[in-house]
């Protein structure tokens, strides 16, 4: 009983601190704390460190099946569409969060004051900039405000892309847009363009929880953002999810030159495979390593577990 106390006087005692010390960017234990399912390496503030191979890897994944796999795991709320896309269309990346609010004075005050304290410059939009690093996607919850909504032009851009070598998702609009295409390499999903600048909004955190359209998006979520929307995929599942959608596009190659060889009717290979399909399939793999995006190893570890 007595320890039941301290453990409960310790959490009130940690609330109540950070209560007071009105953060403007959550601290490291607390992205920690909601993200305890993933284990690997973290980066300085606190979010998952999601490898640069997976991220690479992750570019040649569809949206279908990260969207399924997440569906089967519970996750029905992870994907967006709807976006005005500026740049070739293709963004991965490790999410650093910020949340917009309609402006109410007496709060952005209260913000911009222990933004001061706390030694950030310039205006509090290019607060979340600032904490970017390489590889990060900067996804900003701007209210799908467009007009007056703009969170990004051409100046911003060049400094978004210059920390994070990616881009943005912004649920808000986009300005200076023949700027933006000119900066090879980044690509940005924004809800509209306009030549309005910002007004009227307030940024009221970082690395937060956020809402995008009809999706939660926590800090350190792996990004992936292709034609059909952007899908917003939890760290502790972005090694399953990954290899799992590489072995299926793996098995439809396969399965799709089996059927123009008339090796195997589409009976065969649409249901679950015989011990004969699976040896075929398992020395065309071997006859073609080539094939592996993930290392043969990973690849053998993995088939040990897998259920045709």
């Amino acid at each position: 009983m007595k320890r039941k106390i301290i453990q409960l006087l310790t959490v009130l005692f940690c609330s109540s601190a950070i209560a007071s010390a009105q953060q403007i960017e959550w601290t490291p234990e607390q992205i920690k704390a909601y993200s305890e399912g993933y284990t690997g390496p973290r980066s300085a503030d606190g979010r998952p460190m999601i490898s640069d191979n997976l991220i690479k890897r992750l570019a040649n994944i569809s949206i279908e099946e990260a969207w399924g796999f997440l569906r089967n795991k519970g996750y029905h709320n992870q994907f967006d569409a709807g976006w005005t896309i500026i740049g070739d269309g293709v963004l991965v990346g490790r999410a650093v969060t910020s949340q917009y609010m309609p402006l109410r004075p007496d709060v952005d005050e209260k913000i911009k004051a222990q933004g001061e304290a706390e030694g950030r410059i310039g205006a509090p939009n290019s607060w979340p900039i600032d904490v970017l690093t390489h590889g990060d996607v900067y996804v900003a919850d701007g209210f799908g405000k467009v007009v007056d909504g703009t969170l990004i032009g051409d100046n911003l851009g060049n400094a978004i892309y210059a920390k994070s070598g990616t881009g943005v998702v912004f649920d808000a609009g986009a300005r200076d847009v023949e700027g933006l295409e000119r900066i090879k390499g980044f690509t940005g999903f924004v809800r509209g363009l306009d030549p309005s600048y910002i007004q009227g909004m307030m940024m009221t955190c970082i690395n937060c929880p956020i809402r995008i359209g009809r999706a939660t998006v926590m800090p350190g979520d792996l990004v992936l953002g292709k034609k059909e929307g952007v899908i917003f995929i939890p760290a502790m599942y972005a090694q399953d999810l990954i290899m799992n959608a590489e072995f299926v596009a793996l098995r439809d190659e396969f399965g799709h030159m089996r059927l123009r060889e008339g090796k195997y009717t589409p009976g065969e290979i649409d249901r679950r495979w015989t011990d004969n399909i699976k040896q075929d399939f398992l020395a065309w793999i071997k006859a073609h390593p080539e094939k592996l995006q993930m290392t043969p190893k990973e690849f053998d570890d993995y088939m040990k577990e897998r259920n045709w």
